[in-house]
């Protein structure tokens, strides 16, 4: 049974995170032995017990949270790979892949690196990533964008991520959401869910609910997720949303992060992802699932998503609130058309999402690098 080992970065579980851990039965089911070098503490490592999966600590971070150096920690993966001898890594970030890149190359290991985000690279990032023997990109957009920056084109292969089907799948709204929020059941709710962030473009959402303010005024907006950057920037992010929603009327909620997230799209009248970049957003594949009607912006691999003849979603300009603001009108306005992109938005995921589909191209990708391998030493 071919071993593989998993290197995570962080102890949440974000879009990346949940993407892998819906491969994980499928790739069991197909002969690999999984095992993860993640930190030990934290959601990850939660779910990933649950699943049955051990977790070898690696913590990319010191006891203050700052990053630890590279070398260190290149020297402590070493050690660990030539301990636990796996037939095959899989970094399951971008930041990972350019960590673990030279250190494969020195155990002579095979390994793929998962390409998860669109972030300009230095040259010797680029250099790190090309050591790997395969690079798996979550769009057609992730793809075109590194490859632009210098990857290595035949290595570079395009492996969307899935959701479950049947976790996500169209439900009966039961107006838990407005109870616990003491709304009118009848209250309009759109939904913006991930990380609190420039990227993600929940400003935008705001600025096009001030637009919508005088001709919608029972609308209420919930903000799904946290930030996690402690960077400056990223705090006076989170703190000019709150200024903005102040000017709404008490009709902006911040939720924080949720584990019902599969539940909150069943409630939603909208969700609305404004973001200004997206590499293949995990949260419009769930809502798409769950046969929420949707409206994002065209950017990154969304449109590969939702093709402009599936007609499964409303995508307006990034950076555009009167464009935002115009197609949530037009939705909040006419359900019929919300149901019929709807019902398109859960074919569409059917179709091209599917997780065990997802689990099934990186398993015969493990195949092929694996088939490829020359002999350990040799």
């Amino acid at each position: 049974m071919p071993r593989v080992l998993l290197l995570c970065e962080y102890p949440s579980l974000n879009g990346g995170e949940r993407s892998m851990l819906a491969t994980l039965d499928g790739l069991r089911a197909a002969g690999f032995w999984i095992a993860a070098a993640a930190p030990p503490e934290g959601p990850l490592a939660e779910a990933l017990v649950t699943q049955g999966i051990d977790v070898i600590a690696f913590r990319t971070r010191d006891d203050r949270g700052g990053r630890r150096p590279l070398p260190q920690l290149r020297e402590e993966l070493a050690r660990l790979l030539a301990r636990l001898r796996p037939d095959l890594l899989h970094a399951n970030s971008l930041a990972m892949g350019r960590l673990s890149g030279p250190v494969a190359v020195g155990a002579e290991l095979p390994s793929i690196a998962h390409l998860r985000d669109i972030l300009r690279l230095s040259c010797q990032a680029v250099e790190d990533l090309n050591c790997h023997t395969r690079l798996l990109a979550v769009s057609q957009a992730v793809r075109q964008f590194h490859v632009g920056c210098g990857l290595d084109a035949a290595k570079t292969h395009v492996l969307y991520n899935g959701v479950e089907l049947e976790r996500s799948s169209p439900r009966p709204a039961t107006g838990y959401l407005h109870r616990e929020l003491g709304l009118a059941p009848q209250t309009a709710l759109v939904g913006s869910i991930g990380q609190i962030g420039q990227r993600k473009g929940q400003d935008v959402l705001l600025r096009a609910a001030a637009l919508l303010a005088h001709d919608l005024p029972s609308v209420h907006y919930l903000i799904v997720g946290q930030r996690w950057s402690d960077k400056a920037e990223a705090q006076q992010f989170e703190a000019d949303l709150h200024a903005a929603a102040g000017h709404l009327a008490g009709r902006v909620h911040f939720l924080g992060v949720r584990n019902d997230v599969h539940c909150i799209l069943s409630e939603l009248t909208l969700l609305v992802h404004p973001a200004r970049q997206e590499p293949l957003g995990r949260v419009l594949l769930e809502a798409a699932a769950s046969g929420t009607p949707i409206v994002a912006t065209d950017v990154g691999g969304t449109r590969e998503i939702f093709p402009a003849d599936c007609q499964a979603a409303r995508l307006v300009p990034p950076d555009n609130p009167s464009a935002l603001a115009g197609a949530m009108e037009e939705l909040l306005g006419d359900q019929p058309l919300c149901a019929r992109l709807g019902l398109a938005a859960r074919r569409r995921a059917a179709e091209a999402f599917d997780a065990t589909q997802a689990a099934a191209g990186l398993a015969e990708h493990y195949r092929q690098v694996l088939t490829a391998a020359p002999a350990r030493g040799a």
